[in-house]
């Protein structure tokens, strides 16, 4: 159903077709699940690396300057890339984990290593907001460096992490629908090759109201998690 010769009205209606969704059902499930993995990769590997450059800065526990100035130079030009250019990119680290360069596993890895970067200097500037007397008060009483990351920095911004790494997810839908159009399968595959390719506009409708749908079950989840840690702690 085209928007060429088709009442918009129609063509919003005909995106709610029962055989419509049926046939883009399959679709949503490889789009939640590269969502899925791909936060649960970027979620552990950027909160390493975010801890790494706090605790490694010239004002952190461990002051590194060396390690700290080639991981934040390594981050920048990764978070410079555009997304179309990082999946291209991670095609040949694709092949070699699993054989092949496309598929819903295969863009998992080039949508990791697009939003590590990112959420890395998001937790990087959360554990920075740590009073310094804090982290001093922590060190008077003899606790070691492990112990005030773990019972300090990451505690004690654990709001300002879950609400980073919601936007750490939406980045994921986005680039989700991005990688379909590289064989990653998904809400994005559909889109581009259904509503865009082939001008069946109601489909491209149904894919838009499945990602917005996405992004806000995403924002709302984050937002109340985030407000239930802060409203414990209040009453602590």
């Amino acid at each position: 159903m085209s928007l060429l010769d088709t009442p918009l009205w129609e063509v919003i209606k005909g995106s709610f077709a029962k055989e419509l969704w049926v046939r883009i059902a399959p679709a949503i499930w490889d789009t939640v699940y590269m969502t899925v993995l791909a936060s649960i990769i970027t979620l552990i590997l950027g909160l390493l690396i975010g801890v790494l450059l706090t605790i490694t800065n010239p004002n952190g526990l461990v002051p590194l300057k060396g390690l700290y100035t080639g991981s934040g130079w390594l981050i920048n030009c990764l978070r410079s890339l555009p997304q179309m250019i990082m999946i291209i990119l991670m095609i040949p680290v694709a092949r070699l984990f699993f054989g092949k360069s496309y598929g819903t596993n295969a863009c998992i890895i080039a949508i990791a290593a697009s939003c590590i970067p990112m959420y890395a200097r998001i937790v990087e500037s959360s554990l920075l907001e740590i009073a310094k007397g804090k982290i001093e008060a922590a060190k008077s009483i003899g606790s070691t460096n492990i112990q005030i990351v773990f019972r300090i920095l990451i505690p004690e911004t654990i709001p300002s992490l879950i609400r980073g790494f919601t936007v750490a997810v939406i980045a994921v839908i986005s680039m989700t629908a991005l990688a379909g159009m590289f064989g990653a399968g998904g809400i994005g595959d559909i889109a581009v090759r259904f509503g865009y390719q082939r001008f069946q506009h109601d489909v491209l409708f149904a894919t838009v109201y499945i990602l917005i749908i996405l992004v806000q079950l995403v924002q709302f989840i984050g937002d109340f998690a985030s407000r239930q840690i802060l409203k414990k702690r209040n009453l602590l």
